[in-house]
């Protein structure tokens, strides 16, 4: 049987991919471990790297006014990436990183069984809806997930670069908001 400690444990010791060896710190997830609403970016950046926390850094700082928009922070939810270690220079994670990694995100999502999953960004998108999604044409939409239903909104730090795409967004969120409070018995309690 799967546990937290289990898992955290076997995924601080990894080394199937490079990036182990450039990594200051394991960014395995952060939040509520029983949260109904589980939230997927892609990969650390640079200061998620130095704190071992998902979005901390700018986008983090987006991302938690994004969650108070919809009556949510991070005590309601649990926040996970594609990959547990940051890729140089932020580029993307390779499809070979994103393969090492998958365990770890499968048995994370497993031990929470979460009611809602939302993808941050085209590269969990990618990973978890389907490959040749895009995220400026299918954000917003809902689909399914081993029967959950999932959904992909811009990453924080798109909207930090491009602001334009906000509107959309909030036009997400409003949309996550409204899954929630339909299927969600605990997120607002």
């Amino acid at each position: 049987m799967d546990s937290w400690e289990k898992l955290k444990s076997e995924c601080s010791g990894c080394d199937r991919c490079s990036l182990c060896k450039t990594r200051q710190n394991l960014v395995f997830g952060d939040g509520n471990e029983n949260a109904e609403v589980l939230f997927i970016g892609e990969g650390p950046g640079e200061q998620e790297d130095i704190q071992g926390v998902p979005f901390v850094g700018p986008a983090g700082k987006l991302f938690d006014s994004m969650m108070q928009m919809i009556d949510l922070d991070r005590s309601k939810v649990y926040i996970a990436n594609i990959v547990k270690c940051r890729p140089p220079h932020n580029r993307d994670p390779l499809n070979i990183e994103q393969a090492a990694c998958s365990e770890w995100l499968k048995r994370q999502i497993a031990l929470i069984d979460p009611k809602i999953i939302v993808c941050l960004g085209r590269i969990s998108a990618q990973a978890l809806i389907r490959n040749d999604f895009r995220i400026t044409k299918d954000h917003g939409v809902w689909y399914r997930y081993n029967d959950k239903p999932i959904m992909a909104t811009y990453h924080p730090s798109a909207l930090l670069r491009d602001v334009t795409k906000r509107p959309d967004a909030f036009m997400d969120l409003r949309a996550i908001r409204k899954e929630i409070r339909s299927i969600c018995n605990r997120t607002y309690d």
